[in-house]
């Protein structure tokens, strides 16, 4: 018996407790449930150390079928920095904005996401590093990475204050104060970026902007098309900058919602490449970056791709549309 229980593939549910608008235990539970159900070993862990270190354990033994973050899309940054290349990563979206769950059409039932795990289809995607940290999505720098910092620091207060409660979940209303104070305070100091090749030589493009995003996947706030275009197998980062003050990108992101509309403005510049450079144009600017929602600290950084590094369970029918598409 116990020859065939160490047999077993095991899953492993990452819990962030902060993820999303409520708690996620009762999420769990039914993951849990159905994922034995289906003659899967499960354990559960809400410390990030602990679990990384266990699913790379269980990945080099061969032994491990998924690692499950139960959250956002900050869970599955921090999951893919924390794991090794090949590490077989997916989540049950618990998160405010959930973009790598609605990009890769993840299903946010527990008994969907089980069966999607017993499934085994896997994708890999590229992924970006700023400063020798990875992420998904995006990278960005200017007035966004701002209110980023602003959500952040409250929900930290909240959750410090109630830390066995919901204070320190968060929706779409948390940023709305933040956004108000960062309107009325920000300067949006000037950013430059150039884009880099392979080596790390300046290109051809050097761009002037207030607000300077990177993308790897084709995915902003509630969904924005931001960089149409954008591709995760591509081996190349998307930039979109908007180089006026906050009327225009005000009226950028409300284009960007429509059609993608905001590509006609002249304030707005969208290119491709497989580095960046972003850097502030003053010496004493202090300018906030942000990588997949999360604040990271301030310009200059250095921005590029790796292909290929980040292994995903998606449905069967995301694996199909989204390889169709791809140019290998």
């Amino acid at each position: 018996m116990s020859s065939l229980i160490e047999s077993k593939l095991i899953a492993l549910i990452s819990v962030n407790p902060k993820a999303g608008r409520r708690s996620s235990r009762i999420l769990v539970d039914r993951l849990v449930e159905a994922l034995r159900r289906r003659d899967f070993e499960v354990e559960t862990y809400d410390n990030l150390a602990a679990v990384a270190t266990r699913a790379n354990e269980l990945f080099s033994a061969r032994r491990l079928q998924a690692l499950i973050g139960v959250g956002g899309d900050g869970t599955a940054a921090e999951l893919v920095n924390r794991t090794l290349p090949g590490v077989p990563i997916t989540l049950l979206p618990t998160g405010t904005a959930n973009l790598i769950a609605r990009y890769l059409k993840l299903p946010k039932s527990p008994e969907e996401c089980a069966e999607m795990i017993a499934d085994g289809a896997v994708l890999t995607l590229d992924v970006g590093v700023a400063n020798d940290r990875l992420f998904l999505i995006m990278a960005s720098a200017g007035i966004d990475a701002q209110i980023v910092r602003e959500v952040d620091s409250k929900r930290k207060e909240r959750f410090e204050l109630r830390p066995n409660d919901q204070g320190g979940h968060i929706g779409y209303r948390s940023y709305v104060l933040p956004l108000v104070k960062s309107a009325k305070t920000y300067r949006f100091p000037q950013i430059k970026l150039e884009t880099l090749s392979e080596t790390g030589t300046v290109a051809n493009s050097t761009i002037l902007g207030r607000w300077s995003l990177v993308f790897n996947l084709p995915q902003y706030g509630w969904g924005l098309p931001l960089s149409p275009g954008c591709s995760g197998f591509d081996g190349q980062l998307n930039h979109c900058v908007f180089k006026g003050k906050l009327v225009s990108e005000i009226i950028g992101a409300i284009f960007a919602q429509f059609w993608s509309l905001h590509r006609i403005l002249p304030n707005v510049n969208l290119g491709r490449a497989v580095a960046y450079r972003l850097s502030p144009t003053e010496s004493d600017a202090i300018i906030p970056y942000q990588l997949d929602g999360d604040p990271c600290g301030f310009l200059p950084i250095e921005i590029r791709t790796i292909p290929k590094r980040f292994t995903v369970m998606t449905p069967k029918t995301t694996v199909q549309k989204l390889k169709s598409s791809q140019i290998d």
